[in-house]
Parts: C-alpha cells; structure tokens; sequence
C-alpha cells in the first residue's frame, strides 16, 4: 500500500471511528432502525415503544446527530428526524476496504506456509 493510499485510509478511519461509536450504543441502533425507511420522525415518535424518556432519546440522537448519521428537520414547533444512508454507505464501503486487505493478508500468510511447511 503506497503511503498516500495509507495517509487516506488513516483519514477515514478517523471519520468512521464516530460513526461506530454512534451505533455502538444499542438504543441508538434501535433509532437508526426506526429511522431506515426513510421516514423523518419526531422524538415523539421515536420514544415509542421505549422505556427511555424524551430527554435520554434527545441526547441519543444528538450523538447521531454529531456523527452525521441523522439530520434534524424543524417542522413549526416540532423537529423531526431522518437518517443520512449516505453515511452508512461511506461505512460500509470501508468496511469493505478492511475486508479486502484482511483477505490479502490472509491469502499471502497460506501462501507462504504452503512454500514453508
């Protein structure tokens, strides 16, 4: 891997690290899941079904929020919520960039203990 390749791939680790650790949190997982289909939602909404007040969902969607993950749509008095699925490609592609280097690393250690049983 070139060095720039790497100064990259350490530049968006940086990025995606926030991104983790916003859905690292299992009640932020539960809101981005209610949020998938698109739909911008109000806490209202979103406390639905939830044993949490509007307060603890507010500061779970501020970390989203910080993490761009999800937008905050005032709508006259009330805000309303919506998922950036742009960001979880970004994650997921990442992802897959760190698969495919495992999967080489992966690949030259068999080759190697096949030429040095």
């Amino acid at each position: 891997m070139s060095p720039r390749s790497r100064n990259n791939l350490l530049r968006k680790a940086k990025d995606q690290a926030r991104i983790f650790a916003a859905l690292g949190d299992e009640t932020r997982l539960t809101l981005v899941a209610k949020l998938v289909d698109g739909e911008p939602r109000s806490i209202a909404q979103l406390t639905q079904g939830s044993q949490l007040s509007r307060q603890a969902i507010t500061k779970h969607l501020q970390v989203l929020q910080d993490a761009q993950l999800v937008s905050r749509l005032k709508q006259g008095r009330e805000s309303r919520f919506e998922l950036d699925p742009a960001r979880l490609n970004q994650s997921q592609e990442y992802l897959s960039i760190i698969s495919d280097q495992w999967d080489n690393a992966i690949s030259r250690l068999e080759r190697y203990l096949d030429k040095n049983p």
